[in-house]
Formats: structure tokens, sequence, C-alpha cells
């Protein structure tokens, strides 16, 4: 078991598209969460649009500004910000400023492999009018 799990910081800088480090999954022993470091690009958001998952998710912003829609209502989230989805909850984020964004993902309880992690929310463009994605 790898107990200390840096993140490739080296890799994360070198990317220019979204990257995803996964830190602690089913493939390395996670029993009750996944973790994953993101960089989302400037222009990059939420590949599945507007969507719900069947486990609770938490954001923790490394660096960057993420903007996030919760139930329709749009927000803002520089570092140091923990964002909560709950289980079920219509939730997409997107990069919200120049610069990438970088963030810590937590997804409890661990997320069942045989079934898709993100489930489409609705096809209706969200209130920003930036629609699905």
């Amino acid at each position: 078991m790898q107990y200390v799990r840096p993140v490739d910081f080296a890799a994360l800088n070198a990317a220019q598209e979204r990257f995803t480090q996964r830190l602690l999954d089913h493939d390395s022993r996670g029993a009750t969460c996944s973790i994953h470091c993101i960089k989302t690009p400037a222009g990059g958001g939420s590949p599945a649009g507007l969507h719900t998952h069947a486990v609770d998710q938490a954001f923790y912003i490394l660096s960057g500004t993420m903007g996030v829609e919760i139930e329709g209502k749009e927000y803002e989230a520089g570092p140091g910000t923990l964002v909560v989805f709950p289980k079920g909850v219509p939730h997409r984020n997107w990069n919200a400023g120049a610069e990438p964004t970088v963030h810590l993902t937590i997804n409890t309880p661990l997320p069942d492999p045989s079934i898709p992690f993100a489930q489409p929310a609705s096809s209706t463009p969200s209130p920003s009018g930036r629609g699905l994605g």
C-alpha cells in the first residue's frame, strides 16, 4: 500500500488540457472514498455538463477561480474554498478565470465502478446561458 501519494505537479503543470491524477480509488485500495487532483484549463468545464452523482462530492480549490452551478444558482470559488455537491443534486463547474484551476475532488462513498459516475441532470440550458458544459 502506498501511504504517501504526492501530486505529480510536473505533469500537472505541463498539461495543456484537462489533467486528472487519481490519488485514491478502487485500483489503489480505497475502501470508503475516491480522491483525484484535477487541473482545468481556462475555458474548460464539466465534461458531463449539468449532472448528478450517486455519491456525495466535494471540491477543495487549490488554485484559480472555479465557477459552480448548484441547483440553478451560480457561485465563484477561489483557493482555500470547499464546494459541496450532495448526492443527487444537479451541478456543474467551469474555470471562471484566465488561469487554470486546480482542485481536489473527494467522492464518498467510494463510487461503484459498474455504474456511470455522472448522470445528465437535464437538457435545459443553465441560467447563465452557458449551456451544458
